[in-house]
């Protein structure tokens, strides 16, 4: 009965450590390329949409797409430091992380998957409610990154409400582009200021 008692004690401990470590393996590098393709998106939505309200599947595609591949890159950055790493805190962080993470994103795929397949007529919505939640996302996950990281969040929030207020207009491929290359552009000038800058001679 000790031993099990040991046990768990131990796991409450490095739980305890977890939550109160950051997310090391979290690099600048894949959160500035996001910002970039934010960018991008916004300059193919430009050239490629002229009415983005007409053609609700291709608005998707663009900024869809373009979270798939960043969210793709950064998963694979993390999950590879962690699965490197020597440290169990790491594995637990990145678990915290995502645990922390993911009922915002549940909830913008549930979200964006009602407007396209119901109400495509609403579908200025998804600027304003994406950004409020991957603002309520970062927040979430202030346990793991730098406390910094937070001014990032209530960017991310305040953009979004801003969104919503500016209705049809929120479709301008801008609203979507400007806010998630400042946000994660500044979010990876903090990652790299508090955790690469401190290994470098």
């Amino acid at each position: 009965m000790e031993l099990r008692d040991a046990f768990d004690h131990l796991t409450t401990i490095r739980t305890q450590l977890a939550a109160t470590e950051r997310l090391r393996s979290l690099r600048a590098v894949p959160v500035a390329l996001s910002g970039v393709m934010a960018v991008i998106a916004a300059t193919a939505q430009l050239v490629a949409l002229d009415d983005p309200a007409a053609e609700p599947l291709g608005y998707l595609a663009v900024w869809i797409g373009t979270a798939i591949v960043c969210g793709s890159a950064a998963a694979i950055v993390v999950a590879r430091r962690a699965h490197l790493s020597a440290s169990r805190l790491d594995v637990a962080n990145l678990r915290n992380a995502a645990l922390q993470f993911l009922p915002s994103l549940v909830a913008g795929a549930l979200f964006t998957t009602w407007i396209a397949t119901a109400k495509p007529e609403l579908l200025w919505l998804l600027p304003g409610v994406w950004q409020l939640l991957f603002g309520l996302g970062n927040l979430a996950a202030q346990m793991v990154l730098p406390a910094a990281a937070r001014c990032v969040g209530v960017l991310y929030l305040c953009s979004g409400a801003w969104c919503l207020w500016l209705d049809q207009a929120a479709l301008d491929p801008w609203a979507m582009g400007l806010p998630f290359a400042v946000g994660q552009l500044a979010l990876a000038v903090i990652l790299w200021w508090h955790h690469e800058r401190e290994v470098r001679p």
